[in-house]
């Protein structure tokens, strides 16, 4: 008995030895605002929305050039027209964010952008997810994501719901009980009329929660379903996964990203390259009784990658490109290699390919990729076992969670060309549109600066041998501004999301 209470206190000391750390970082992230004279930013998302209560009617207006550089988007298909549908994001330059909720509609025939604004609409945010349907004429469906401020010192994470009719181009705030809570990064996607979200994270600056919940909303009673989700296999929490619907009604997980502490104030990311499948109980008389089953592709191999930008297509096909690898160099820095593979899965024989779009010449000499692809499938069925050279270590989570350490690479991707199309890259929109597969944007990192796109390109999946550019690459798009110089107007403000102008000051708040 007195050991039982004893257990007891200590785990209440734990409690208010974590309690007050978080009173500390959030006292000492006060004093930072109010040196940075930055407005709290639940104030912040109260004045934006405000602004977006203001428009009352809606306008469209073409666009002299594309939408400004950003990451962490939503790119969907129209769909019912050959046209793609951009909102929102964010942009970092090197001292401050930006993050948008402007709305652009690309029509393809026509080369042409038009940017919509909307009455009541969602506020800024980035690492949303929206999807198209075609449902009375057409309908986007947009969920959750997070506003950063300037400095990224506070974030706010939504949990709305949000639907637009694409015949009235006006936005409708869907408010209802028992939907997911507050995130971002989670993945969403459609089948047989309801919505299915999983994973994401919640991310306060202090503390940090990875999500692998489940959540389904009806499109035909507007209502959040309660899923019961049996058997004893869940896929570990993460954000940024590829998620698919395939025909069956069975919905694909695969891969994403989280992280674990390993020591006080340092975190480690580990990159999940397991794959699952969430089936429904089709026997149950409850339509929301559903179980996760763990499966492997055949094929060709991807790499453990993360920030990873995923599409479903026709004919049970889904696409996948780009990401970045996190290789340690140390336990607190990190060195990222970037990809532009473009794999194609398909969903019925669970086959895996790599579109090559490059013509190369024909070689009997085993191809460079084999031997990283050995190497990762070595190191994945590994258990407790470490390898590694005191250089560079990857923490791999595959099947079961387990994490390896990959003995030195170095490079993941050594057929990477610098006129390769597009260039490697993470966190870009892409999507399938009338058989035309579309990268838009996304960022780069090189030592320490930050290279955000808005290029954009095609590839006809009927015949993939050679994308077409629709807007090139631009290095130069933007100014980096190093944190020892002085900030510069660098052309890319804030206000590009389409807000109100704003006095220098109170656009410091937003």
């Amino acid at each position: 008995m007195g050991k039982k209470d004893k257990n007891k206190k200590k785990g209440k000391g734990a409690e208010k030895t974590a309690m007050k750390t978080d009173k500390k970082l959030a006292a000492r992230q006060k004093k930072m605002l109010k040196k940075l004279e930055e407005t709290d930013i639940v104030e912040v998302i109260g004045r934006l929305e405000e602004e977006e209560a203001r428009i009352k009617t809606v306008s469209e207006e073409i666009c002299v050039s594309a939408p400004t550089p950003r990451s962490n988007f939503t790119l969907v298909a129209h769909p019912e027209k050959e046209e793609l549908i951009l909102f929102g994001g964010e942009f970092y330059n090197g001292q401050r964010v930006c993050v948008y909720n402007d709305l652009f509609f690309y029509n393809v025939n026509k080369n042409e952008w038009k940017q919509i604004r909307s009455p009541s609409g969602p506020t800024p945010r980035s690492g949303h997810q929206m999807v198209g349907v075609a449902s009375n004429g057409g309908q986007l469906w947009l969920f959750g994501g997070e506003h950063a401020s300037p400095s990224q010192l506070q974030f706010y994470h939504y949990k709305d719901l949000w639907m637009m009719s694409l015949k009235t181009r006006k936005w409708e705030k869907i408010t209802t009980s028992n939907g997911p809570s507050a995130r971002s990064g989670h993945r969403m996607t459609v089948s047989k009329k309801k919505l299915f979200i999983f994973g994401g994270f919640y991310d306060n600056n202090q503390s940090y929660n990875y999500f692998n919940d489940v959540h389904i909303f009806s499109l035909e009673s507007y209502t959040w379903l309660q899923v019961y989700i049996e058997g004893a296999i869940i896929p570990p929490p993460r954000s940024g996964c590829c998620m698919a619907s395939a025909p069956d009604g069975n919905i694909l997980v695969w891969g994403g990203y989280s992280k674990e502490k390993i020591k006080k104030n340092i975190d480690r990311g580990i990159t999940h390259t397991d794959m699952y499948f969430l089936t429904p109980n089709k026997s149950a008389q409850s339509s929301t009784k559903y179980k996760w089953i763990t499966t492997k592709t055949n094929g060709y191999k991807p790499l453990p990658l993360s920030s990873v930008s995923c599409t479903s297509a026709p004919s049970a096909m889904v696409y996948s490109f780009g990401g970045v690898m996190d290789v340690d160099e140390n336990e607190e820095d990190l060195h990222g290699q970037f990809g532009n593979d473009l794999l194609a899965l398909d969903l019925n024989s669970l086959t895996c390919h790599l579109i090559d779009t490059f013509k190369k010449k024909k070689s009997q000499n085993k191809h460079p990729k084999m031997f990283v692809d050995e190497t990762l499938a070595e190191a994945e069925d590994t258990i407790n076992t470490t390898s590694t050279d005191g250089i560079f270590t990857v923490k791999v989570a595959g099947p079961g969670g387990s994490a390896s350490t990959l003995p030195e690479v170095p490079s993941f991707f050594p057929n990477y060309k610098s006129d390769s199309l597009p260039s490697p890259r993470m966190n870009a929109g892409l999507c399938v549109c009338r058989g035309v597969l579309y990268v838009y944007g996304g960022l780069f990192e090189e030592d320490n600066k930050q290279y955000t796109f808005n290029d954009l390109y095609a590839l006809n999946l009927h015949k993939p041998d050679e994308w077409k550019v629709i807007i090139p690459n631009n290095m130069n798009v933007h100014d980096w501004i190093d944190s020892e110089s002085s900030e510069t107007d660098d052309g890319y403000d804030c206000e590009d999301s389409g807000e109100e102008t704003k006095s220098e000051s109170e656009m410091d708040t937003e």
